[in-house]
C-alpha cells in the first residue's frame, strides 16, 4: 500500500522549491523544516534554508574550492576544544542576515565531527554580501557562537551584520573608516559582527568576555558585538 506524503515531507519540498540556489537545493534534499520550538526536533533534522529578500543566485557566487576546504579542515578545527559538550552530542545555530534577509537553522556538529554540508551552507550565508564571494568560516568561530548562545541562555538567531569580507570589500571599508582593520580577521573567515534580538549589546559583550575566547569588540553606538578567533583581547 502506498503511503501518503507526510506533512514534514511536504514542508521540506516547499522549502526546496522556494530556494533559488541550485547548490543549496541539493544540500537541502532530505532535510526537514522544524516549525517553532526552541531546539532542532532531532539530530536528524539538520538544517533549513529560507532565502532572503534579495534571492542571490548561486551562479554569481564563487565556489568553495577543494583547496579551501582542505585548509579549513587542516587549520580551523585545531582551535579551542568543545568545553560545553561531550563529543557525542550535537551543536546547532540559527542565523538571520540583516543585509540579505537570509535565514538558516541547522546542526553543524554531530557525533564528534563537523557536518560538511552544514558548513557549506553556513559559508554561503556568511558570504561577502557585497560581492557574493564565499570563504570557509572558521569552525572555532562557530563554536564561539554556540558557547555564547549557551552562556546567554537564549536560543534566538544571531543577527549578522558582517561576516566574511573579501579583500576588495575590506579595502573599500578601510578607506572610509578607521574602525576597519587593514588586515581584518573578517578576510580570513575568522570574525563576525552580531546582534541578538531582545538582548543588549552590552549583555552580549559581557557574556563573551566570560568565555575568554578570541577578540571581543563592543560597538554600542552601532549596536553590535564583534567576535573573532584571534588571541583573547577586548576593546
Amino acid at each position: 500500500m502506498n503511503k501518503q506524503p507526510s506533512k514534514d515531507t511536504k514542508i521540506d519540498e516547499d522549502v526546496t522549491l522556494a530556494s533559488r540556489r541550485k547548490f543549496l537545493k541539493k544540500l537541502a534534499c532530505g532535510s526537514l523544516m522544524a516549525l517553532g520550538g526552541s531546539e532542532v526536533a532531532a539530530a536528524a533534522v539538520r538544517h533549513v534554508i529560507i532565502p532572503g529578500r534579495h534571492g542571490h543566485s548561486r551562479a554569481h557566487a564563487q565556489p568553495i574550492h577543494t583547496h579551501a576546504r582542505q585548509v579549513q579542515s587542516r587549520n580551523f578545527t585545531q582551535h579551542t576544544p568543545t568545553p560545553y559538550l561531550h563529543a557525542s552530542e550535537y551543536k546547532t545555530l540559527s542565523f538571520e542576515h540583516t543585509h540579505t534577509g537570509d535565514k538558516l537553522k541547522l546542526t553543524y556538529f554531530e557525533d564528534g565531527s563537523y557536518i560538511k554540508e552544514a558548513l557549506q551552507e553556513i559559508n554561503y550565508l556568511l558570504r561577502d554580501f557585497r560581492t557574493d564571494d564565499i570563504h570557509p568560516i572558521d569552525t572555532a568561530l562557530l563554536d564561539q557562537l554556540f558557547y555564547l548562545k549557551q552562556t546567554l541562555g537564549v536560543n534566538k538567531p544571531f543577527h549578522i551584520i558582517s561576516a566574511y569580507r573579501s579583500p576588495f570589500t575590506n579595502a573599500q571599508l578601510h578607506k572610509h573608516s578607521h574602525g576597519v582593520a587593514e588586515h581584518s580577521f573578517h578576510m580570513q573567515g575568522r570574525a563576525i559582527d552580531i546582534r541578538v534580538e531582545g538582548v543588549s549589546s552590552k549583555t552580549i559583550r559581557n557574556a563573551a568576555l566570560t568565555m575568554a575566547q578570541g577578540g571581543v569588540g563592543y560597538y554600542p553606538q552601532s549596536n553590535f558585538v564583534h567576535l573573532d578567533t584571534g588571541r583573547f583581547r577586548t576593546w
